[in-house]
């Protein structure tokens, strides 16, 4: 499954490593999404606790349309 989780705050493109297989896309209002596959639910667990080691707000966490091009 597909998710888009979205963070108040800026990650740089050098975060990209830590959330393997996912994009990270920063607009101009300062929220960050991730958004990419995530294999089951220990896993987008894995994904929050490492956001919130960081210390970014979470805004949300919602499954992707999986019928809409990556980055859409």
């Amino acid at each position: 499954m597909r998710y888009e989780i979205r963070v108040k705050g800026r990650l740089e493109p050098r975060w990209q490593a830590w959330f393997d297989g996912m994009t990270l896309t920063t607009g101009a209002d300062g929220v960050t999404a991730i958004e990419g596959p995530v294999v089951d639910q220990a896993a987008l667990y894995g994904l929050l606790h490492t956001l919130r080691d960081i210390g970014l707000p979470l805004l949300s966490v919602v499954p992707a349309d999986p019928s809409q091009p990556q980055g859409a």
